[in-house]
C-alpha cells in the first residue's frame, strides 16, 4: 500500500494509542500505576510538568495521568498547556486533593476524569479504558468529519463542472439552431439582395442617361400647344424638384442595397456555426464581422475602436464558435465602458507559434475578488437581467476545445484585457464541440 497522509496518520495512531504518560513527583506512585497498567499499555514516567512537556513534544501519547501538586508547574497548569498544545491527548487527574471546586475546575478545563488518591487500581484501569474509548470516538468523528468535508468539496467541484458542461451543451444547441436559422435567412436573402444591389447600380446608370436626354429635350423648341401640355405635366410631377432630388434618391437606394448586401455577407460569415468541419479561416474577417454585428456599440460616438492587426496565417478552427468568442468579448468590453467615453483596442499577432488576439477596454475593470471567478458558469457582475453569466464560461470552453488558452488581466477603474492564444492548427475535439 502506498504511504499517504491518511494511512501514515493511522500508523502513528496505532503506535501511540496504547502509550500512557504518568506524571507524578512521587516515584512510588508512578511505579504502582505503571505496574497495574503496563500489561495493556506502554507506560512512560515523568517526575514533573517540565519533563512531561519534553516527552509530549518528542512522541505521541494517547493519555496522561497527572498529579496536581508537583514542583514547578502544578497539574492544573500542565492540564491547561496540554489542552492548548496537545489537544489529542486524553487527561485524567489523580490527586490527593479532593476539594469539590478543584474537581469542577479540572473537568471544566478539559480533564476526562478526576480520581482521588489513594485510588482503587481497578477504578483507575476502568477510567483509563473509558478515556481511551472516548478519545478513539472523538478521533474517528474528527476523521469522518474531515472525510465528509473533503467529499463535499469534491461533490461541489463536480457539480460546478457538470453545470459548466450543461451550460455549454445548452448554449451549443442554441448556437447550432441560431446557425441554421441565420444560414437559412442569409441563403433566402442572398439572391433578392443581389438582384436589388445589381439593379440599383443599373438604375443609377439609366437615370444618368435619361437626365442627359431630358436636358437636351428641354432645349428643344415646342409648339404653343405642346409646350403648354409639357408644362402641365411638369407641374403635376414637380419636375424641377424631381430632377434635383432623383440622383440623391437613387444614391440612398444604392446605399441601402449595399448595406443589405453587407448584412447578408456578415450573416453568412458569422453563421458558420452549423459547419461541423474544421476549416481554415481568416481570424480578422471573423472579428470584423462580429464588430459589424455589434454596430449598436461600435458605431456610437462614445467608444473609440482601435484595430492593430498583425500578420496572421489562416487558422484551422470552427469559425462560428470563435466568432461567438469575439462577440462575447467585444460585447463585454463595450458594456464595461458604458456611456464612456472609452476605447476598445484589438491587437493580433503570433506568440510562440500561436495566434494571439488581445481585446482591451478602458472600462470600469474587475474587482480582484471577482477576477478568479470570472470564467465560472452563471457568475456575473452585471445587474440582474443584463447578463446570464454564461458568455465567458462558454468562451473559455470554446478556446480550450481548440487547444488554446484564454487569460484575463484587470485593474479596477482602468480597464480589462482578455488574451486568447489559439494554435494555428485546431486541436480537434469530439464532434467539433467544446469539451
Amino acid at each position: 500500500m502506498p504511504i499517504t497522509e491518511a494511512n501514515l496518520y493511522d500508523q502513528l495512531s496505532e503506535q501511540s494509542k496504547s502509550r500512557i504518560l504518568i506524571v507524578d513527583d512521587e516515584e512510588a506512585v508512578r511505579k504502582v500505576f505503571a505496574a497495574r497498567l503496563e500489561k495493556h499499555y506502554e507506560c512512560v514516567p515523568a517526575a514533573n510538568a517540565q519533563e512531561a512537556l519534553t516527552l509530549l513534544a518528542r512522541q505521541q501519547f494517547a493519555l496522561a495521568l497527572l498529579d496536581v501538586q508537583m514542583p514547578g508547574l502544578s497539574g492544573i497548569e500542565l492540564l491547561r498547556k496540554m489542552i492548548k498544545d496537545f489537544p489529542d491527548v486524553a487527561v485524567i487527574i489523580v490527586s490527593g486533593i479532593g476539594r469539590g471546586q478543584r474537581v469542577i475546575d479540572a473537568l471544566r478545563i478539559g480533564a476526562f476524569d478526576y480520581l482521588i488518591k489513594p485510588c482503587d487500581l481497578d477504578v483507575l484501569q476502568l477510567s483509563v479504558e473509558r478515556a481511551l474509548e472516548r478519545r478513539a470516538l472523538l478521533r474517528d468523528g474528527k476523521r469522518y468529519k474531515q472525510d465528509l468535508e473533503k467529499r463535499n468539496e469534491e461533490l461541489a467541484s463536480q457539480k460546478a463542472e457538470l453545470e459548466r458542461l450543461q451550460a455549454q451543451l445548452v448554449q451549443n444547441e442554441k448556437m447550432v439552431s441560431l446557425g441554421q436559422l441565420a444560414g437559412g435567412v442569409a441563403h433566402e436573402l442572398n439572391n433578392p439582395a443581389g438582384f436589388l444591389y445589381s439593379n440599383m447600380e443599373s438604375l443609377g446608370e439609366y437615370a444618368s442617361g435619361i437626365e442627359r436626354l431630358l436636358a437636351i429635350h428641354d432645349r428643344m423648341p415646342l409648339s404653343t400647344e405642346l409646350a403648354a401640355e409639357a408644362n402641365a405635366v411638369k407641374q403635376e410631377l414637380h419636375y424641377e424638384r424631381l430632377r434635383a432630388e432623383l440622383p440623391s434618391i437613387i444614391a440612398d437606394c444604392q446605399e441601402g442595397a449595399r448595406r443589405i448586401r453587407d448584412i447578408v455577407m456578415n450573416l453568412r460569415t458569422f453563421s458558420r456555426l452549423d459547419e461541423a468541419e474544421v476549416k481554415k479561416v481568416d481570424i480578422h474577417a471573423g472579428i470584423d464581422a462580429s464588430i459589424r454585428l455589434l454596430s449598436q456599440y461600435y458605431n456610437s460616438s462614445h467608444i473609440t475602436l482601435r484595430r492593430d492587426y498583425g500578420d496572421l496565417p489562416l487558422v484551422e478552427c470552427f469559425a462560428g464558435q470563435l466568432n461567438q468568442v469575439w462577440v462575447n468579448l467585444l460585447t463585454n468590453a463595450a458594456q464595461a465602458i458604458g456611456q464612456g467615453p472609452g476605447q476598445v483596442r484589438i491587437e493580433t499577432g503570433l506568440d510562440d507559434g500561436a495566434v494571439a488576439v488581445k481585446i482591451s477596454d478602458t472600462g470600469k475593470g474587475i474587482e480582484p475578488q471577482d477576477l478568479k471567478r470570472i470564467f465560472d458558469p452563471f457568475f456575473t457582475t452585471k445587474p440582474t437581467g443584463e447578463g446570464t453569466g454564461l458568455g465567458l464560461s462558454i468562451s473559455y470552453g470554446i478556446i480550450e476545445s481548440h487547444g488554446g488558452v484564454i487569460k484575463v488581466e484587470s485593474t479596477p477603474g482602468k480597464g480589462t484585457t482578455f488574451t486568447t492564444l489559439i494554435p494555428a492548427s485546431a486541436q480537434r475535439c469530439k464532434a467539433g464541440q467544446p469539451n
